[in-house]
């Protein structure tokens, strides 16, 4: 078999940092590593893959491919999955890597395990950890259908380099218009200096207790000291004061930062399961009660708007 394959999750040239962990962690089972990427003009990117470890950078290059499109996407690996026959394949835990996997485990019918926090790969089985309950108790997922299949969370792994020799494979292209059914009529990039929010180091999330565009002013004022990126929970999101985007919890998006700072957050369990393996956990609330402080590290009761802009004067000092 082929070792384990990491798909390279990247945008215009842009590799995303929970491919290099994935990369990281696969090179830890002592087998052959191979970083699969699909795109247009990308064959440049291959050495940054050898430099955490990619024994082979398998590179699908190709107008087809230029922008993600499922069926394409999926009708490619199934044909390099025929060929080349590997143990593993892991995919990030992201919108693009969960429709992608999951795709691919309908066409081949086979086993996937999503959301994981701890792999183990042998020949023929894998063993994941993932949580349940909106993370209040941890499973172990047995896959032993094959090629293994698992989307990762972002930043639960550690990235450390470890050269690869990066040699470069250049499948034939199998994707053909007819796979696909889909295509991209416009995209509209975010534009900010900050952080990507499943991605950065550190986050600042504010909830109902912003009260409005006063309390979103604070948050960003921490969050541009912390060199953070902004989240919120569903209630600051559907009273309009932070973008859809940017929400976290259950039906947002998944967060692990080394510092959380959940302001004017109660802490539903929907949220919770957004935030709670972030490393370290500050809450303001006002509510000695608050559900959040279950969880937290560094709790200060109080309102936010005693509490931050005293913080923000000691960290501009």
């Amino acid at each position: 078999m082929a070792g384990t394959w990491v798909f390279v999750e990247q945008r215009d040239g842009n590799i995303r940092k929970v491919t290099f962990e994935m990369l990281s962690e696969a090179k830890k089972f002592g087998d052959e590593v191979s970083a699969v990427v699909f795109g247009k003009g990308v064959e440049g990117l291959a050495p940054e893959f050898a430099k955490y470890g990619a024994d082979k950078v398998y590179v699908a290059d190709d107008d087809i491919f230029a922008n993600y499109n499922t069926g394409a996407y999926v009708a490619q690996l199934v044909a390099m999955i025929n060929e080349n026959n590997p143990n593993a394949i892991l995919f990030a835990h992201t919108f693009n890597g969960r429709d992608l996997a999951s795709r691919l485990a309908q066409k081949l019918e086979i086993g996937l395990a999503t959301d994981v926090v701890g792999v183990e790969l042998s020949a023929g089985k894998g063993l994941f950890t993932r949580p349940i309950y909106a993370g209040k108790a941890l499973s172990k997922v047995e896959i032993t259908t094959g090629p293994i299949l698992g989307t990762i969370r972002p930043g639960v792994f550690d990235v450390a380099e470890a050269a690869g020799a990066g040699e470069v494979v250049k499948p034939a292209v199998a994707a053909s218009d007819a796979d696909v059914y889909q295509t991209v009529k416009e995209f509209v990039p975010t534009v900010s200096a900050r952080p990507e929010l499943t991605e950065a180091e550190a986050v600042v999330s504010g909830g109902r207790g912003l009260k409005g565009p006063d309390g979103v002013k604070l948050i960003e004022d921490l969050a541009d000291l912390l060199d953070a990126a902004i989240g919120g929970s569903r209630a600051s999101i559907d009273s309009g004061w932070l973008g859809h985007e940017l929400q976290v919890g259950q039906t947002g998006k998944v967060v692990n930062p080394n510092i959380y700072v959940a302001a004017g957050i109660s802490g539903a369990i929907q949220h919770l399961a957004g935030m709670s393996s972030s490393k370290n956990i500050v809450s303001i609330n006002t509510d000695p009660e608050a559900p959040i402080f279950n969880i937290t590290d560094f709790g200060v009761v109080g309102d936010l708007f005693k509490v931050i802009p005293p913080l923000l004067d000691e960290l501009k000092k």
